[in-house]
């Protein structure tokens, strides 16, 4: 049994030596290590051996096993690295080719355009607010005057969750959470998601508001007037604006803003449906009954309040004619857009 296991030795060496390819090489492996290996089977007749022969012809062998597996190992590593060379030798790589660009991702025009309009706001003095997207009839509804019977309140118009807890509809709640915990004089402004059960080329059923507030002594219609005259000139440009008169719950008086349409500056299109002006925002003067829900004394402070869509800007400053684009994640309509 030694002459075997030596003489096997020695082959298993000679032949891995030999060998080429690692394919050759795991032959080998299995050949002479495997359950069925040669190795193996000259382990089998350990059993005719006499109890003094066996535990030398084990040990040799298992120096013979591990022998055999180093001498692969040391074979697979050189085979390998051959391989490599003869690869990395065979290949062409042309290094003038031109690397690939890579674009770099960029704001949602809606997002782009909300930073923008905070942006301006800060600058005048504003506050940016936030509030919950999940909000209570009572800030939603009560606090801003909309009586029982009001058609905003309606299954139709809003998203319940409970019979006091709504998808809010406006930005406006965050204007009352801001009332209770702040004593004027401030301004501020409270962009946001809001949420109406509606969907058509101008509607969807999530959408982007922008609410703006001001409070303090002495506040007026002029004082509005100024502000939102210098705001639309700050995302438009040098245009004509107007005020026409309107009905909100939750300010009195109240109007509409409209803007010089911005595809044929006044002189009538189809965007504007030939009247020349294109509505912007709604604003008035807070009521007095939203004043008195928030503690404030009415006689003593008064504010003006407006409030805009973000889409409804974004569409205007980019000349898009359909609300939907913005929600279908089309790549190519979002990357004309820098």
């Amino acid at each position: 049994m030694r002459n075997r296991i030596e003489s096997l030795k020695l082959s298993a060496e000679e032949a891995i030596c030999k060998a080429a390819s690692l394919k050759e090489l795991d032959e080998l492996r299995v050949g002479i290590l495997g359950k069925k290996g040669e190795l193996t089977e000259i382990m089998k007749g350990m059993r005719e051996l006499s109890k003094e022969e066996r535990p030398v012809m084990g040990q040799l062998a298992n120096e013979v096993r591990d022998s055999i597996t180093e001498a692969l190992e040391k074979k697979m590593i050189e085979v390998k690295e051959k391989e490599k060379q003869e690869r990395i030798s065979s290949e062409n790589i042309d290094i003038t080719l031109p690397g690939r660009k890579s674009s770099s991702g960029r704001y949602h025009p809606i997002t782009e355009t909300m930073n923008m309009l905070k942006e301006i706001f800060i600058e005048m003095g504003f506050d940016v607010a936030e509030g919950p997207e999940i909000e209570k009839t009572e800030y939603n509804f009560d606090a801003l005057n909309i009586p029982e019977n009001h058609p905003s309140r309606d299954l139709q118009d809003t998203f319940y969750m409970s019979d006091d807890v709504v998808l809010r509809t406006h930005t406006s709640p965050v204007q009352v959470r801001y009332m209770k915990d702040k004593k004027p004089p401030f301004r501020m402004v409270c962009p946001g998601k809001v949420y109406r059960s509606d969907y058509d080329v101008s509607h969807t059923p999530m959408f982007h508001q922008m609410e703006g507030l001001m409070v303090g002594e002495n506040i007026s219609f002029a004082n509005l007037k100024a502000i939102l005259t210098e705001f639309v000139k700050k995302v438009f440009g040098d245009t004509e604006v107007r005020f026409r008169p309107h009905f909100f719950p939750f300010t009195e008086p109240s109007a509409e803003m409209d803007v010089q349409c911005v595809i044929c500056k006044g002189k009538g299109c189809r965007l504007c449906k030939d009247s020349g002006w294109l509505e912007i925002m709604g604003c008035g003067m807070v009521d007095p009954e939203v004043l008195k829900a928030v503690g404030y004394n009415h006689e003593e402070v008064s504010g003006f309040a407006f409030g805009m869509g973000i889409e409804r800007v974004t569409m205007l400053r980019h000349g898009i004619d359909d609300l939907r684009a913005f929600f279908e994640n089309d790549i190519r309509f979002l990357k004309q857009f820098k």
